[in-house]
């Protein structure tokens, strides 16, 4: 599934509409193709499992770093929304995947397949090993929109699925998702952030268990 096509999809949208950015307002008003140009550019890059490099995108955009800078703003910036342009088909997919299944259970579904997907991408492993201090800073802090854009998505699918008061009201949908998304975080970014083995398969014990679901 492109992007495009997922981008149309409510669980892709809720993210960047809770957490926009500078350059992701830029990207998606359609009146900057020269950003928009640059970001593709700098995603085939990071799909190819190369280091988004500012001076040799530049070049090979054929403009000057300076250029680039006012198109897309920093490497940060750039990485941010590269990153979570590929976050958003995933996500689609693994709605998709759990449609027959049901409140926290399709919850758990969801965020399972997602982790899978973030530990098996090859790419996205290899800027984990090549960026370890910087990945965890975009992906797991508030240095970036990432970790907004995905509570917010979190607190989507559980207003979705278990209501405006999950858990018999035990908690409220904001601290359930910002709690899915710290577990999904440690058990995708176990080697960086406790040496231990990144797991899927932990994931799902975790969220079921915190989601009350029966095996």
């Amino acid at each position: 599934m492109t992007t495009a096509t997922a981008s149309r999809i409510p669980i892709a949208t809720v993210g960047v509409e809770a957490a926009s950015s500078w350059l992701s307002e830029r990207l998606s008003s359609g009146a900057h193709p020269d950003a928009v140009r640059a970001f593709e550019a700098a995603r085939e890059i990071f799909i190819d499992g190369r280091r988004i490099d500012m001076g040799s995108l530049a070049g090979s955009l054929g403009v000057e770093r300076t250029s680039l800078f006012r198109w897309v703003g920093n490497r940060d910036a750039l990485l941010s929304e590269v990153l979570w342009s590929l976050a958003i088909p995933t996500l689609v997919q693994a709605d998709h995947a759990a449609t027959e299944s049901s409140g926290g259970a399709r919850i758990a579904g969801i965020l399972t397949h997602f982790v899978d997907d973030l530990i098996t991408a090859d790419y996205f492993r290899q800027f984990l090993r090549r960026e370890p201090a910087r990945a965890l800073r975009l992906l797991t802090t508030k240095e970036s929109p990432i970790q907004r854009r995905y509570v917010a998505t979190a607190e989507w699918l559980v207003r979705r699925d278990l209501g405006d008061e999950p858990l018999g009201g035990a908690i409220d949908p904001p601290g359930l998702a910002y709690l899915l998304v710290r577990m999904s975080e440690s058990f995708t970014y176990a080697d960086l952030i406790s040496g231990d083995q990144p797991s899927a398969e932990r994931a799902r014990v975790a969220f079921r268990l915190l989601l009350r679901v029966d095996d």
